[in-house]
């Protein structure tokens, strides 16, 4: 698989929100991966942009980001990803965010390859073909484009479907540490 794009960006932690400097692939095939350093050997993510991106802005774009120090606005990059989280990055340079921008752009909308079971043969497609749009958090619109004659389908996912899945070892954890302070709180009348 050839190699479109690499460099150095800036990626904004998840948690502590620390920006910390990461070398970036971007491959023909849709995926960004990105290394601790450009030996390449620690890899740290992989991001699958044809399946998983639905937008990516730059610039002035971006409203809740903060750049790191000694950087503009103008560097900021987002990706939104259809797990609602969001990948915050920030160029050296403006003409380097809106390079990698486009690099994005193009490798998430290139032609995708779909099996069609009626015919038995793969065929070329956009990923884009069913005029789908996906609506972020911050994004409001007045009125949603219609197509004559199609049927618009909204999807609202719900925004905390990833909490979800952690719940029963959450609740489990807190069992667990209940029946252990409980057990701590008899210890002096065993005496």
């Amino acid at each position: 698989m050839a190699l479109v794009k690499s460099g150095w960006l800036w990626r904004q932690s998840s948690f502590l929100r620390r920006w910390k400097k990461r070398w970036f692939d971007l491959w023909m095939n849709g995926v960004l991966v990105y290394y601790s350093d450009d030996s390449r050997r620690t890899l740290k993510d992989m991001i699958f942009l044809r399946f998983n991106c639905t937008d990516v802005k730059a610039g002035q774009e971006c409203q809740d980001v903060q750049p790191p120090e000694g950087k503009s606005r103008d560097c900021l990059l987002t990706i939104f990803l259809r797990n609602n989280f969001d990948v915050m990055l920030c160029a050296e340079s403006e003409d380097d965010a809106i390079a990698w921008k486009t690099a994005l752009l193009q490798q998430k909308s290139n032609l995708v390859y779909l099996y069609n079971p009626y015919d038995g043969l793969y065929h070329t497609m956009p990923l884009q073909a069913h005029h789908g749009a996906y609506i972020h958090p911050g994004q409001y619109y007045n009125a949603y484009q219609r197509v004559p004659g199609m049927t618009n389908v909204i999807v609202r996912e719900y925004p905390h479907r990833m909490l979800r899945n952690q719940m029963p070892l959450g609740m489990l954890a807190g069992a667990l540490t209940g029946a252990a302070l409980g057990s701590f709180l008899w210890f002096p009348c065993w005496f």
